[in-house]
Formats: C-alpha cells, structure tokens, sequence
C-alpha cells in the first residue's frame, strides 16, 4: 500500500516521483501540465485531474511509473482489435486514475481510483516485457485505464517493447495535446481509439473534455503514422446513438479517415453515475452497423453482444467472410498469410503476420 509523506517544508512528498515530460513552469510557482489538452496548473505538493501527475521540487512528476493496477493475459480482439495479429495473446495492463470524467465509464473502479487505492503490482518496463515474451504474447497492451497519463512509463514500455520485437498496443480515448502525442505513439504500432460520441455536446456534459482533440488525433494517426487504428464508440440510449449522429459520424470516418479504418459499436450496461438508463438493445448496434456500412465503411463490428455476423470480418472486394467470429473466438479463416482474400485477391487492411493465432477467448490473470 503506497502513503504520502510530508517533506521539510511541510509539502506533500510522492511515493513514487518519476521525472515527467511535457510541461512548462509558470511564474506564480505553479506547473502546467502539457499532456491534454486540460492544462492543469497544478501547485506544489498536488496533482492534476488525472491525479497520478503531481508537482514535486517545482516540477512535474508521475506517480504511478511501474506501479500497475493488474495484468490479464487477453485475446487482442478484446482491446477491441479486428485487424491487429488476429487470434494472438496480449499482455494488458493500466495504473490508476483518467483525464476524463465520463459519467458512464465501464472501468470506473480503476479509472477514478486514487493512485495508492488500487496500484499493487512492482512493474518496471523490462519485466513487463519480459512477462510479456515469457508469456508467449506478441504485443503489450496499455488499457483499462487511459495510458495518455502514464505517458512516461507506456513510452518506455513500448519502446522496449520495439526492442524485443514485441508490437505495443494503446487503448485510448485520444485526448492528448499535439505536443505530447509524437511522444506517446512514436512506439505504438496499434490503436483503439474511443471516439465517445460525434457531437461536443455530449464530450462537454457528459465527459467535462471537447470533441475536436479527439478527431485531431485521429487524423494525426492515420494520416501522419504508421500506427494501425481502429475506433470504438460506446452507443447509450438517448445520448448518442440517433440516426442522425450515427450517419455524421460515419461520414466523417469514410470521408475524413478512409472506407477502411473499422469502426466498432459497443453496448453500454448502466454503471458509474449512469445507472438510471438501460443497457443497449442489440438493435441499435444492428441499425449503427447498417447506418455506417451504408456510409462506405467497409469494417463495422457490434460489440459486448453475440453477434456472429457483427462480429466477422468481410471483404471490401467480393464480400467473401474471410475472419469468422464467435465472440472472441475465431472459426473459418479465409485469408492468406499476408491477408489477402482467398477468393478475389483483395488485401484485407491490417496488420497480419502469417496464420491466425489460436488464443482463442481465454482471460489469464498474471502476477508479476
């Protein structure tokens, strides 16, 4: 269990205090935080919304760098990931704390947890990657809880990562500065992107942030990457989920990002300080997934139900089922070891490195 303690001066004193990247010091002896696009200015002794980035000595620190909440050995669909090594084990694991407020957050426990409520597991970067190769995964996932706010230590985890020929994975909201983000993605090869809605009504009421970072980071990443990009937007009743709003973002994904970056819909169950909606009807995962198809999205999946159709993947080329899906499971596979379609040719966008794995859907929790 991590405590506080109080220095000479009387200001509180980190347990863990790593040197943090992206801020500037004010005159008023306070640091702004340079991560997000909140710019928190935060005194000495304190953190920021987030709380795991803190002021120490005058200078911006991470408190949780090697700290984790937990680690689960996942299939990479779960991320969720359709294109990304299909089949194959992903190491997960996520800190404490978020730099958003959703009221309907699934993963609450972790994300609004204090740093020292939930951070057990001693994890540097190099024995996270050894787990990792020990393990028999071929990439690391930084999820359950934001990584954007544990730049620092998510960076040097995937760079070494790179190191060792594993591919690093980010599961994320997106809402990064443009100065942070060249630092964060540089070593990513993979991310899932929640795009929470498509109108800055719902970010500025329901998650205290705005829309328009999120879309620069999409944009960012697949037109100015090489990282593989797949997005998710969990559709709550009357929130976000009319067919107005589906059809808008839709259209800007084909028009904005291309026809091929697959877009995942997923239900939401009441939790959090959201309890007083219902959960989401399969069909209206059904009707989004048609609404986009019907935009040229070529990639459109249903998530958190049973939906075999939902679940598989097509090609753009001849409609061919090339991935069947049972949850996590994969059946008939119908692609080439360069992920080319049997039947006509067409290559299936991805990240595809010879047959499909054969994890399977199995979850294995790991202690380090």
């Amino acid at each position: 269990m991590l405590s506080e303690t109080r220095g000479p001066s009387g200001a509180d004193r980190f347990p863990i205090a790593h040197p943090g990247r992206h801020w500037v010091a004010l005159e008023d002896g306070r640091v702004e935080c340079l991560i997000c696009p909140r710019h928190c200015r935060v005194p000495e002794g304190q953190r920021g919304l987030c709380f795991v980035r803190g002021v120490q000595d005058g200078a911006m620190v991470l408190t949780t760098y090697g700290r984790s909440s937990g680690f689960c050995v996942d299939p990479i669909e779960k991320k969720p990931l359709n294109h990304f090594l299909p089949g194959t084990p992903v190491l997960s694991f996520g800190t404490a704390g978020c730099n958003l407020t959703c009221k309907f957050c699934q993963n609450w426990e972790i994300s609004k947890a204090r740093a020292w409520e939930r951070l057990n597991a001693n994890a540097p970067p190099a024995r996270i990657v050894a787990a990792a190769e020990d393990l028999g995964c071929r990439s690391v996932a930084f999820t359950y809880n934001d990584p954007v706010i544990f730049l620092e230590y998510a960076a040097d985890t995937a760079r070494l990562c790179r190191e060792r020929d594993l591919k690093a994975v980010a599961v994320t909201a997106g809402y990064i500065t443009p100065e942070a983000r060249a630092d964060f993605f540089r070593h990513m090869d993979a991310a899932n992107v929640d795009l929470k809605a498509f109108t800055e009504g719902f970010y500025h009421q329901l998650s205290t942030a705005h829309l328009a970072p999120v879309l620069d980071t999409l944009r960012y990443l697949v037109h100015e990457t090489d990282v593989w990009v797949e997005i998710t937007t969990l559709l709550i009743p009357t929130k976000n989920d009319s067919d107005t709003e589906l059809k808008a973002l839709s259209d800007w994904i084909a028009e904005t990002l291309g026809p091929d970056v697959p877009l995942h819909f997923s239900a939401f169950h009441p939790d959090h300080k959201m309890r007083d909606l219902p959960p989401t009807p399969p069909a209206t995962l059904r009707r989004a997934r048609e609404i986009a198809r019907a935009a040229g999205l070529h990639h459109v999946y249903t998530g958190n139900v049973h939906d075999a159709d939902g679940g598989s993947t097509y090609c753009a080329g001849c409609g061919t089922r090339v991935i069947e899906r049972d949850w996590y499971e994969l059946g008939a596979w119908r692609l080439d070891d360069t992920g080319h379609c049997l039947s006509c040719g067409t290559r299936l966008a991805g990240v595809f490195e010879g047959p499909p794995g054969t994890w399977g859907r199995r979850r294995q929790p790991v202690r380090l």
